[in-house]
This record gives structure tokens, C-alpha cells and sequence, in this order.
């Protein structure tokens, strides 16, 4: 089977065994996708981990007060969260007020059962080390203890959000490790996937040829990669 056959699964654990997030960025770059890497700010909470997988997204508006006596101000988040399935990333789109924490221990808890990939918010997340022990991959804008509830909730699933500014569709490819996350849309994902297997090979060949003891011109003016 070639790498562009892959099956769907395959295909996310080859890229979570091979790649990374800057040789991704850089194939985006080199195909027109300037603007696919979120800001420096939205950080692994462990940068051990690795998290590759689908955008599943929701959608968080700004409230300011306590929800009324039997209104469920999670109803659609739990919906989202329970309907995640193997290689799943639910992404929380929370905007640039920093209010609220959509994130933390038991959404992680039941994600991971569920099979999910990861996390990603540009909101806070909180009960860190709880994740942290269940060594669930959670890519964050800050950290704090503040409840969604009476603060934001979530106003639509599974449609086009932007996180910390980059456009994310349901069904992109999020690839997060320690140096960041990158989108990869869906519409070019085999396109990326091959030219980054090409690069990876590029930049292989010149480490070891820097390795060897070859100067950086030299081995620039061969292989072309840096």
C-alpha cells in the first residue's frame, strides 16, 4: 500500500510517528498556506505528547449570567464531547476575552475513553495535573480555574470556527506537538501529506551530512533544505 492510499487511521498514525509540527509549516508555507500555524500563546500542556487528528469544533459566545434554574448550559458540549470518537480533536473556539476555562479533568477523562486525539482551545483549561496524569494531549491559552458556566457557552457544533485566529473546519487535520499546532485543511491534506514525506527526506539527508562534518553551504546548495 503507498502512503497517498492510506487508510484514514493509518494515515494519522504514520503522521504522529513521522512528523512534525515545523516540517508541516514549513510544506503549508511552500503550497501558499501562509497562515495555519495558531500564536505562540496556545501551548501543550504537555509538550511530551504528540496530537494529530480531525477537528470536531464548537463554538463558545461570551454570557454574563448564571443560567436559569433548569437550563443546561452544557447541552451542547456534552453533545460534542460524547459523540467523539477515535482520532477526534475537540477544538473550543473561545475568543480573545480569556473568561473562561471550556476545558479540564472530566472532558479530558471521558475524551480519552472515548478515544480522542486531543484538545485544543484558545480559551484557559484547568484541572491541569489531573490531565497531566492521564497524559491527554490538551494544547491551551492560558491556565486558570474559571467555569464556563454564567461566563460562555457553546452556541453551535461541528461548524467553521477560528481558534486564536486561524480558520479551523470540522474534519481539518490538527497536528500539535512541542513547538505548537498546525491546521492542515482537509481540501489539500494528501497534497501536504506527500510534499512532507519529500521534505522529510531532505532534511534527513542534510542532517546526516551536517553530522559528517560537511559545511552548511555545501550541503544547503545540494539538498536545498534548512
Amino acid at each position: 500500500m503507498t502512503q497517498a492510499s492510506e487508510p484514514q487511521s493509518d494515515l494519522i498514525a504514520s503522521m504522529r510517528q513521522h512528523f512534525f509540527s515545523a516540517l508541516l509549516s514549513d510544506v503549508l508555507d511552500s503550497l501558499g498556506y501562509m497562515h495555519q500555524a495558531l500564536p505562540p500563546h496556545v501551548r501543550p500542556l504537555d509538550e511530551s505528547l504528540v496530537m494529530v487528528g480531525r477537528a470536531r469544533t464548537m463554538l463558545y459566545a461570551d454570557v454574563y449570567a448564571r443560567p436559569a434554574e433548569g437550563e443546561n448550559p452544557y447541552e451542547l458540549e456534552i453533545k460534542l464531547v460524547d459523540s467523539l470518537g477515535p482520532g477526534d480533536v475537540a477544538v473550543c473556539a473561545c475568543g480573545a476575552t480569556g473568561r473562561i476555562a471550556p476545558w479540564g479533568g472530566l472532558l479530558s477523562t471521558v475524551s480519552k475513553v472515548r478515544g480522542a486525539s486531543g484538545a485544543l482551545m484558545d480559551g484557559l483549561v484547568r484541572d491541569i495535573r489531573h490531565i497531566r496524569e492521564l497524559e491527554f494531549p490538551v494544547f491551551h491559552g492560558g491556565i486558570g480555574p474559571l467555569d464556563s458556566k454564567g461566563r460562555g457557552k457553546v452556541v453551535a457544533i461541528d461548524v467553521p470556527v477560528e481558534c486564536a485566529g486561524v480558520l479551523i473546519h470540522p474534519g481539518d487535520i490538527l497536528f500539535g506537538d512541542a513547538d505548537g499546532v498546525v491546521v492542515i485543511p482537509q481540501a489539500i491534506e494528501q497534497q501536504v501529506v506527500d510534499a512532507a514525506w519529500d521534505k522529510l527526506k531532505g532534511e534527513n539527508n542534510t542532517r546526516d551530512a551536517l553530522a559528517a562534518g560537511r559545511g552548511l553551504a555545501e550541503v544547503y546548495a545540494e539538498f536545498g533544505v534548512l
